[in-house]
């Protein structure tokens, strides 16, 4: 919570008062002087070890450090953590196995410990640890703390007696009340003054939560005055007792008064990887991850071979007579999806550069529907919203794509102007059909003069509607240059949103 006060990102119906100073100072933290690692482990599973530290170190460590010393200090925070003999091991996730979930934990923390921050932010750093992972895992960034000169503040809900001691100060919160600020002995002595004494041989941590816990309220913690009370008896006890008590109000408050009038030194801006520099990792990154994941394209290539087969074999050599126009262009629309299958099978020209085009086709389309889809989730935060929108939004431009009514019939209003130029349909579709029809011709014994031929061109014009006063080439340009603009107005949006937030934060006090 403290980090998300510092990074100014608080969340929906939460609010703050007062000032965070920095040195005694208002003002923005430098890149790289505060990490947070969060509860939950934000990783990539198809990457190793080695791989998510080396990619983040690329990401957060200045373009003047070259690539050997990147990739070593990588390795020797990821040995530091104890996670030497896991470093060639991938993360894994529910599909694929890989490392445990305290290993994955330590993979958060080396990730945030690559920049050597001044503040880190823990939260329940412990969890998924047993008792030595986590004792070595917090005594090692008590160690590095004592180094590098950083200030820690973890969140933890149940540590073990030799990892609390480990911690200089503690802050015990309940029902979002403080119960107590201060040193760990001064916490044993107030709870003793105030009437819950710490049996003998117990850790103090688990008496502290034990009396200050409320999950189970229906059973009682001892106290040496009443004899029995219950939690929330007790917390209303301690909570008074503390904003009463001499540490409150000695302690606390002078601290207080002697920051504020503190006059400490700016962090000093520390440099970082270029935006050049982190495209290309990321794109890098992300075709890896891509590579490796069986189901983004093995899977998919599975289910679309299947499809083009069933498919193929429907339409299969569907011919250039007069019946066929109406297929070829039925299968050209279905074949935006399976592919090249369909597209031999069914017997559409087996030109090498209309076959090229059409592949060009297929993967800007799916490009740009990637890239619509990333404008929506900037959006809609949750995931779930996002697919229903996405799908309205895929529906409504099919719609008006020239799959169910012609161009000419759809009403004007809205329907034709604007959402009809607005569908990539459009141009995909009629692309394809310029790819297919142009060139071709249709003998017919079916119409009543016999010996008549119909042009590629005539049915493009006539039965199809399309728009003849451009080539294909401009359709697949306009299809490019739609994907160029939905991912430059993803990007505005995070930008803009990323702003927005860092401004709130700013008018509530907040500091990065």
């Amino acid at each position: 919570m403290a980090h998300v006060y510092v990074d100014g990102r608080l969340g929906p119906g939460m609010n703050k008062t007062g000032l965070i100073l920095i040195n005694g100072r208002l003002e923005k933290l430098a890149y790289g002087t505060s990490a947070y690692v969060t509860q939950d482990n934000m990783l990539m599973s198809t990457l190793s070890v080695r791989e998510a530290v080396y990619y983040s170190a690329q990401l957060q460590l200045p373009d003047t450090m070259p690539l050997p010393e990147k990739r070593a200090h990588a390795e020797r925070v990821i040995r530091e953590m104890g996670l030497a003999d896991a470093m060639d091991t991938r993360i894994g996730g529910r599909i694929t196995k890989g490392i445990s979930g305290g290993q994955r934990k330590r993979v958060s923390i080396c990730i945030e410990m690559l920049t050597r921050p001044r503040l880190l932010f823990l939260d329940e750093p412990t969890s998924g640890l047993d008792s030595a992972a986590s004792y070595h895992v917090m005594s090692h960034i008590a160690r590095v703390a004592a180094r590098d000169g950083m200030t820690v503040v973890a969140a933890v809900h149940q540590p073990s007696g030799d990892v609390f001691e480990l911690f200089h100060g503690l802050c015990l919160l309940a029902a979002g009340r403080t119960v107590f600020f201060g040193t760990i002995s001064d916490a044993t002595e107030f709870f003793t003054l105030n009437g819950f004494p710490c049996r003998h041989l117990r850790s103090p941590s688990d008496h502290f939560l034990r009396t200050i816990n409320k999950d189970f309220d229906e059973e009682t913690v001892e106290s040496s005055k009443t004899k029995r009370k219950t939690a929330a008896e007790a917390i209303d006890i301690l909570a008074t007792a503390y904003r009463s008590s001499d540490y409150f109000e000695k302690k606390t408050t002078d601290q207080i008064v002697e920051m504020k009038n503190m006059d400490g030194a700016s962090f000093r801006r520390r440099e970082q990887a270029s935006f050049a520099t982190k495209l290309l990792v990321l794109t890098r990154r992300s075709f890896l991850n891509m590579h490796r994941d069986i189901g983004y394209y093995w899977m998919r290539l599975a289910i679309y071979m299947g499809i083009g087969i069933c498919l193929g074999t429907i339409f299969y050599q569907v011919g250039y007579s007069y019946s066929s126009i109406q297929l070829l262009h039925t299968c050209l629309v279905i074949a935006v999806l399976p592919g090249a299958m369909l597209y031999y099978l069914s017997g559409l020209t087996k030109a090498v550069d209309h076959f090229i085009y059409f592949v060009m086709v297929v993967c800007i389309c799916c490009l740009l529907v990637e890239s619509m889809m990333m404008v929506i989730a900037a959006i809609v935060p949750d995931f779930l919203m996002g697919i229903i929108v996405g799908a309205g939004v895929q529906g409504v431009m099919m719609l008006n794509g020239g799959f169910f009514r012609l161009p000419n019939e759809l009403p004007k209003p809205v329907w034709k102007y604007p959402s009809y130029y607005i569908s990539f349909h459009k141009y995909a579709v009629q692309g394809l059909y310029k790819n297919e029809f142009m060139g071709l011709s249709f003998p017919s014994d079916q119409l009543v003069e016999s010996n008549v031929t119909i042009s590629g061109i005539q049915v493009l014009k006539d039965k199809l509607q399309v728009e003849m006063g451009y080539s294909k080439w401009v359709n697949l340009a306009i299809l490019c240059g739609m994907m160029v603009i939905y991912r430059m107005m993803f990007f505005a949006i995070v930008k803009i949103t990323e702003e927005i937030r860092q401004k709130m934060g700013g008018k509530r006090g907040c500091v990065r």
